[in-house]
Parts: structure tokens; sequence; C-alpha cells
């Protein structure tokens, strides 16, 4: 299983959110560069960034920063946020993203991911952000009135490998990841799945590897001191 740490990018700041609502928006980080390097004198091989403002707005304005992250680290960097073209997939390829993620755009634009996925392959994923068993998008704004469920099936259909599942009521609220949702999504799709949204404590990391999640993302229990990045990256070796 592999550890993502992540740094949600907002007018060029890290910060961090509650339930995806850009309302509670606040500062944890001042530096993404020396957050990065701080992951990576944990342990950390991988890193999740997002581009907030292009997850709402569709305008990414934060990859001067993942520029700077991937120059200064040795870090894979996984990127999302404002993903909605194939000239934004080629843009991050440009700058040596590793994993670009697509969000909206694969809601309202399931051909676009077709394209995504012919050309990238693996290096490709599917953000799959639900609440209450709905698909959500713009910066998890909007309810598409989708199953989340039948909607990573018809992400698989399109040869998706990877999908990143974030449940929105557990997202900043360090109560533990959706096992439920998680486990829901192993039985319907073969993809890959990295958990995002609720990872708290060591116990987690454990329990996602007993139950063969591809990957884990730690956001807010980082910032909170509630969880050893180290620990965790040696737990998931």
């Amino acid at each position: 299983m592999i550890l993502l740490p992540a740094i949600d990018l907002k007018n060029g700041t890290c910060v961090r959110l509650y339930q995806g609502e850009f309302s509670t928006a606040h500062k944890v980080a001042n530096d993404p560069v020396a957050v990065a390097k701080d992951f990576a004198a944990a342990g950390a091989r991988h890193i999740h960034m997002v581009d907030l403002d292009g997850a709402k707005d569709g305008v990414r304005v934060n990859s001067s920063i993942v520029q700077d992250v991937i120059q200064a680290t040795q870090l894979k960097v996984e990127l999302g946020g404002g993903m909605r073209t194939m000239a934004d997939l080629e843009a991050a390829d440009k700058m040596g993203v590793w994993r670009m993620v697509i969000g909206s755009a694969a809601v309202s634009h399931p051909e676009f991911v077709r394209e995504a996925v012919k050309k990238y392959g693996d290096r490709i994923a599917v953000g799959i952000d639900a609440k209450d068993g709905l698909v959500r998008t713009a910066g998890w704004t909007e309810n598409a009135g989708i199953s989340f469920l039948t909607f990573a099936k018809s992400m698989e259909d399109l040869g998706v490998k990877v999908i990143i599942f974030t449940d929105i009521a557990n997202d900043g609220m360090q109560k533990g990841p959706s096992f439920k949702a998680l486990s829901l999504l192993q039985q319907t799709v073969s993809c890959e799945i990295v958990a995002s949204g609720g990872v708290t404590t060591l116990e987690d990391i454990k329990k996602l590897k007993e139950n063969n999640v591809s990957g884990a993302i730690i956001g807010k229990a980082y910032y909170a001191g509630t969880i050893s990045l180290a620990d965790a990256v040696q737990i998931c070796k």
C-alpha cells in the first residue's frame, strides 16, 4: 500500500477544509515546498496535491508551486484540481507529475476520461467524492445525482485503473475512513482504490492495508499531529 501525505493549495498556501466546505479553509502551513521536504524526510515517496482553486473555478493558479515541489523533492506527485482538458493533462505531464487526477470532468465529460486513459494509462486516476452515497462535483459543491458505485463502474468500463475515493462526511473530521464504502467499491470494481478522507490513526492505516486498499491519503491528521508520518510509512512497507 502506498501512502500519500496531502497538500491542498489555495491562493499559494497549504490549507485544510472540513467536509469540503471552502468557507472552512484554514491555513496549515505557509511554504508548500518545505512541507513536501518534511514528507520526504519522514520517508514518504509519494505526495497528493490538490489545486483547490482549480477544483472550484476550473483555472489552475498554483501550478508554479507544484513545479517547485517536483524540482525540490524526489516525491512522486499525484495532482488533482482543474484537470478538465487534454491540455491540462499535457501541462501536468510536462511538469513531471506522476499521476493526474480527473474529478468533476469525469462526470460531465466521460469521453475525456476515455481519451486520457488511452494516452496516459494508469497515470490517470479518477477522483470520486461522495456524500450520502452520491457523487459531488465542482469542489464538492454540486450534487451530481448519481450513486458513487454506479459511477465507479462506468469509469472502470472506460478503462480507468485507479480510483481515489473520498467520503466527504469523513474528510477533515478525524473519525476514520469509510471502511464500508471502500469495501463496497472493492466489491463493485477491480480498480485500485486509494482511500481519502478521515484517515486519522496508525490503526486506520493498518486496517486499510489489511483490507487490501491500494493507497491512503493523509491530510488533516498529519497537520494536527494525530499521526506519525514516519510510522505510517513503515506500516505501509
